[in-house]
């Protein structure tokens, strides 16, 4: 095997950017009284731009079934929460998680002069921005910069993938992509990659490869200690066995084996339902209210549920009105969820959407996205929202 082929083969190196970057020797050292680290805050993106109309099913609105004949949920098949809303049958594995007080549901959240671009909406939401602002830094980027100035390891936040979302990026510090620490710790006990390592100098020149290199080399020095650190973690709990619960049960590893991360980000995809909406959302939301209910359950087993804030995501909703294809397009507000033990409100948080006060087919928001996220930031990370959303926006209740 030649160099360049196991760059390639190893996965150090991905869609043209690294996501095994220089933060395991810092992880290494990293001390107790460098963060506050008994709070922990999993981010969850829905992508693609979830249906929140047929997840949280306003049942006793009937606008809700005079605009959806072929695709509303039934009456009798919605897990009822108060007179007015309840879940999608396929989110049955939460209505514990529910009962329990452990979930917050937040209807019509979005942001002034919404756009309905896939890519655009979700940038707006992964940086904080104005709809006509744009910003090159996430908002957790922009936490690690304010918060870790002073900090010997700067990298605090974890996703659970291949790739580095903008939402992790800040100006100075950036988060880390991290799908699997154990690959990692093989990867870097290779004798190929060892032999490299001894013989790096030769290299640091060569292809414009110095970087990669010298981040090879601090990564060596510190994968088994997160590798040693993490499969301490023996999980008691049953997850199914879908992509999305394993990156939640490897975020439940990371967390309950101590693992000084303060920030987490897990993403499911394909909610994008112009065509064939049920089938397609409803395998979906089946695998996202499973996969959560087996983390949750699994980190109060651990007893760090009190110590873990879960919120949830999509870029938009949907258009209250069906289209043609037994689907839904691009919308605007949309519902998102809180989990933890420390919940202030729990069940649900504000009224549901009200259907006959539309902006052009379109619901219309009741509260700014940046209000959640100022919420987390001033209540839950310990920082003023105004210095990471660049103004000042009211908390919320919720916690």
């Amino acid at each position: 095997m030649n160099r360049r082929n196991f760059l390639r083969n190893t996965g150090f190196v991905a869609a043209g950017s690294l996501f095994v970057p220089a933060f395991m020797k810092p992880l290494e050292a990293m001390a107790l009284d460098e963060l506050s680290l008994y709070k922990n805050l999993v981010v969850v993106q829905l992508s693609g731009g979830n249906d929140g109309l047929n997840t949280v099913i306003p049942f006793g609105n009937d606008i809700y079934y005079q605009k959806r004949k072929s695709i509303a949920i039934k009456p009798e098949e919605v897990i009822k929460l108060n007179d007015m809303q309840g879940l999608n049958p396929n989110m049955a594995a939460l209505q514990e998680i529910y009962d329990q007080g452990w979930m917050t549901i937040i209807n019509d959240v979005g942001y002034p002069n919404p756009d309905r671009s896939h890519f655009r909406s979700m940038d707006i939401w992964q940086t904080g921005s104005d709809s006509n602002q744009f910003l090159s830094t996430g908002w957790i980027g922009r936490y690690l910069d304010s918060n870790c100035q002073t900090c010997k390891s700067p990298y605090t936040a974890i996703e659970v993938d291949d790739s580095l979302s903008l939402a992790m990026k800040g100006q100075t510090k950036k988060g880390i992509a991290l799908r699997d620490p154990a690959a990692l710790f093989r990867n870097t006990n290779d004798p190929f990659f060892k032999a490299m390592l001894q013989n790096d100098k030769e290299h640091l020149d060569e292809d414009n490869l110095g970087y990669l290199y010298k981040t090879m080399i601090e990564t060596s020095s510190s994968a088994s200690y997160i590798q040693n650190t993490s499969k301490i973690y023996r999980s008691k709990s049953t997850y199914p066995t879908s992509g999305f619960a394993n990156q939640l049960k490897t975020v439940s590893k990371f967390i309950s084996s101590g693992l000084k991360t303060r920030v987490y980000y897990v993403s499911l995809s394909g909610f994008d339902t112009h065509v064939n909406q049920i089938g397609q959302q409803g395998n979906l939301l089946k695998q996202y209210s499973e996969g959560m209910a087996a983390f949750l359950k699994d980190l109060k087993l651990n007893n760090k549920l009190e110590d873990t804030l879960v919120i949830t995501f999509s870029e938009f909703g949907r258009r209250v009105e069906q289209n043609a294809s037994n689907g839904t397009d691009h919308g605007t507000a949309n519902n998102m969820f809180v989990f933890g033990g420390k919940l202030k409100k729990q069940g649900i948080f504000n009224a549901a959407p009200n259907l006959s006060d539309l902006d052009t087919g379109d619901l219309k928001y009741q509260l700014d996205f940046r209000q959640v996220y100022g919420t987390i930031l001033d209540k839950w990370l310990d920082v003023n929202n105004a210095d990471i959303l660049n103004k000042k926006f009211n908390t919320l209740d919720f916690i």
